[in-house]
């Protein structure tokens, strides 16, 4: 195998062509190869999602386990189940924001998170070696079924002021984009007096009203509908509810950088200081608005495991990633979309004041994205290097500059390098990410 089956998040492809069955199978005697005790198994509400689901129940059975099957939950949902209760480890059939013809299969820890890049190198050696523990006759495993979300909504609840959200009556519209947060984020909403307006609040695998992913182009109804009934505030989930993006009461998005900023901003305050965990490649209003409030932005290698490890390694009181993937660590070291929708709830309760308002203190600065070819990862890490000996190399390289900062990162699986750069104006933005694609010719063709 030429590289990795394990990816940032877990396994995946197109379903019944590249994850099929047959993996799955072999996914669910691995995990019960790996971790004794009861498995947690969720799945989101892909087409392909209970096929795939009752093949990793089955393979953990054969290799002698006990599973728990909690059907179709948000991915966090079923992280807090496993953190929650008894399961030794958890098993989510998600693609998350993918396009509908695929699927995934990820690993939780007892811990409620995801699988370490440590972890998942270990699995994948079971799974290829097919070292499978395989259970007699009278020794396979058994399944019952529990209500995660019952559990993870209640945790979300206990977690917020629910009294003084209570007392301001918001009018919340919720765009649950046809996907797992169906069960829950309207029920959460409700459980905090609000007037709850759902659209695309039902799963169905085909994604019909919109692409799974919040961005801001695939969210233009929920702007409208927010719009249309004075809302308060508009949230869009993808198909597993790890993240959440917002529409202000006028029916503006918010950027995820914004809410991530905003968030942590409002953590450090709570805490009288302490630590934010972020990706390098996130934009500086985070580290501004941190900063601002007495606390320090600590950078990592981009993916949410990792910044999860590193927020408990730091203790920290805050973390995310810039994409709507909020962790709010005293509920779960994991994104988690639902706490988000009640977390933004409480900060606009508390401060008694507009998502429009909260945000106009978040400094503004311009982000541009491009990719380029790179057939030679190692060459242009040296070369980078050797030109920038102060630039941050957590996860490829991240040169700061007063005005603005470059990140050049080589793809893991692709023969690319990704290009971020980011400015106060689109002008200063422009010429940095120009730089950074000359920058990255000359090293590969020198």
């Amino acid at each position: 195998m030429e590289r990795s089956l394990f990816g940032t998040n877990g396994v995946r492809g197109i379903a019944n062509e590249e994850l099929t069955a047959e993996l799955a199978l072999d996914l669910g005697r691995t995990i019960a190869s790996l971790r004794e005790g009861i498995i947690a198994v969720g799945m989101d509400a892909r087409i392909s999602s209970p096929m795939l689901k009752s093949a990793v129940l089955a393979g953990i059975m054969s290799a002698g386990g006990d599973a728990v099957d909690v059907g179709v939950a948000p991915t966090p949902s079923l992280q807090y189940y496993v953190k929650s209760t008894d399961a030794k480890a958890g098993v989510i059939v998600t693609a998350s924001h993918n396009p509908r013809e695929y699927n995934g299969i990820k690993f939780v820890s007892g811990d409620g998170t995801e699988f370490s890049r440590e972890e998942d190198a270990e699995a994948e050696r079971v799974l290829l070696s097919k070292k499978f523990r395989r259970a007699a006759w009278n020794e396979v495993g058994s399944v019952f079924s529990d209500d995660a979300n019952r559990i993870y909504v209640a945790g979300i609840l206990n977690r917020v002021n629910t009294d003084i959200i209570a007392e301001r009556e918001y009018r919340v519209v919720i765009d649950c984009g046809n996907g797992a947060a169906s069960f829950t984020s309207p029920e959460i909403a409700r459980r905090l007096n609000c007037r709850t307006y759902t659209i695309n609040c039902y799963p169905d695998g085909r994604f019909p009203a919109r692409a799974s992913e919040p961005v801001e182009e695939n969210v233009s109804e929920l702007k409208d509908v927010v719009k249309a009934v004075k809302a308060d505030l508009g949230v869009a989930h993808d198909g597993d509810a790890d993240r959440a993006t917002f529409v202000d009461e006028k029916g503006n998005f918010v950027s995820e950088d914004v809410m991530l900023a905003l968030m942590a901003k409002y953590y450090v305050e709570m805490h009288n200081g302490g630590v934010v965990v972020t990706p390098v490649s996130t934009s500086r209003c985070v580290e501004d608005a941190v900063r601002e409030a007495g606390g320090e932005v600590i950078y990592t290698a981009v993916g949410s495991p990792v910044v999860a490890k590193v927020m408990k390694e730091k203790n920290a009181v805050f973390g995310g990633e810039g994409n709507g993937g909020l962790i709010f660590p005293e509920h779960l070291l994991a994104r988690d979309g639902g706490m988000s929708l009640a977390k933004v709830l409480e900060l606009m309760a508390e401060e008694n004041k507009p998502l429009s308002e909260l945000v106009k203190d978040i400094p503004h600065y311009v982000t541009l994205k491009t990719k380029v070819e790179c057939r030679d990862k190692k060459r242009l890490l040296e070369g980078l290097r050797a030109e920038f000996e102060d630039a941050n190399f957590t996860d490829g390289a991240r040169i700061d500059f007063e005005d603005g900062w470059l990140l050049i990162r080589p793809s893991g699986t692709e023969p690319i390098a990704r290009i971020f750069a980011e400015a106060k104006d689109e002008k200063k933005a422009k010429e940095l990410l120009e730089a950074g694609i000359e920058k990255v010719k000359k090293i590969l063709t020198d």
